[in-house]
């Protein structure tokens, strides 16, 4: 039997809490963590988080889609995130902390599209979505220092997820 090999792109703010949670299923070949959505190329992570190029940072999945269906990966998407904030994600603030879905079909366009409809009509929460569902853009990958940072720099990584307030906000939204 042969591997299906999609590419699935998700800007829910800083992006070394975006890796783990998708890290642990079949059918995920592997997750980069990076930037996209920007107008400088070949972007820095201090150029990206000084704001400076416009860019998102994104974790990019390759995956398996008879494995773990795309849907499945935008419901897993929205449950790390705060979709009203247009400031950033929790304590991570500014442009470059934005939560996009890039497509990269029509299909996951319309998969996108019809999941945020979904949330929105859910009544899940107060204010509106403003998750963008955006074209897939070009996508550079971050310095190697960022990559599966929750594995190679632990304690790091669990004290600033603790202070960011994202696991609280999940157990309230999404754990009821």
């Amino acid at each position: 039997m042969t591997e299906r090999k999609e590419l699935a792109t998700f800007a829910g703010g800083c992006f070394w809490c975006m890796v783990k949670p998708f890290d642990q299923f079949d059918g995920i070949h592997s997750i980069i963590s990076g930037y996209t959505g920007g107008h400088a190329a070949n972007p820095t992570y201090e150029d990206v988080k000084k704001g400076d190029s416009g860019h998102y940072e994104v974790v990019q999945i390759e995956f398996d889609p008879e494995v773990f269906p795309y849907e499945n990966l935008l419901e897993l998407f929205w449950q790390q995130i705060d979709p009203t904030d247009e400031g950033g994600q929790f304590h991570d603030r500014g442009d470059q902390y934005r939560t996009a879905v890039f497509y990269h079909n029509e299909t996951q366009r319309d998969k996108a599209i019809a999941a945020r409809n979904k949330l929105a009509e859910s009544g899940k929460f107060s204010k509106p979505i403003v998750t963008k569902v955006l074209p897939a853009e070009t996508f550079y990958p971050a310095e190697d220092y960022h990559q599966d940072y929750y594995k190679k720099n632990s304690a790091h990584y669990k004290e600033d997820r603790e202070k960011s307030g994202r696991d609280e906000f999940i157990k309230e939204h999404w754990e009821k």
